[in-house]
């Protein structure tokens, strides 16, 4: 596992989220987002998902309330390999759907703009 002085030489939204606090509810609201990248249903740019996995790779370890460690491994399996297994991704999937069946998109939406004006405001 890296540590986080190794994954700030990576992307510099590491530092943004190094500085930032997270309730667990915005914990969760990025593991979603980079759920929704592995899935293919995410419409960001390249960077943009670049940056979104920098921030996820800090916030990881934070309390969060919707997914369990488990659930990071499966993201963690789906990320390290480069064509992840059916098994992987339909794990992906689902964990997908639950947390956005959790998360109210009102919730969604102000986590999104809190990204937009930290990292590009």
């Amino acid at each position: 596992m890296q540590t986080l002085k190794e994954i700030n030489k990576q992307h510099p939204a590491v530092e943004w989220a190094l500085n930032t606090d997270f309730s667990p509810v915005q914990v969760d609201c990025t593991t979603t987002v980079a759920l929704k990248i592995l899935d293919g249903k995410c419409k960001m740019l390249p960077g943009e998902k670049a940056a979104v996995f920098a921030i996820y790779d800090v916030v990881k370890q934070l309390p969060g309330e919707l997914f369990s460690q488990h659930d990071h491994n499966v993201i963690t399996q789906a990320r390290c390999t480069e064509t992840a297994s059916k098994e992987v991704m339909k794990k992906i999937h689902s964990l997908r759907l639950y947390a956005e069946t959790h998360i109210f998109k009102p919730v969604m939406k102000a986590y999104k703009a809190k990204l937009r004006d930290g990292l590009f405001g």
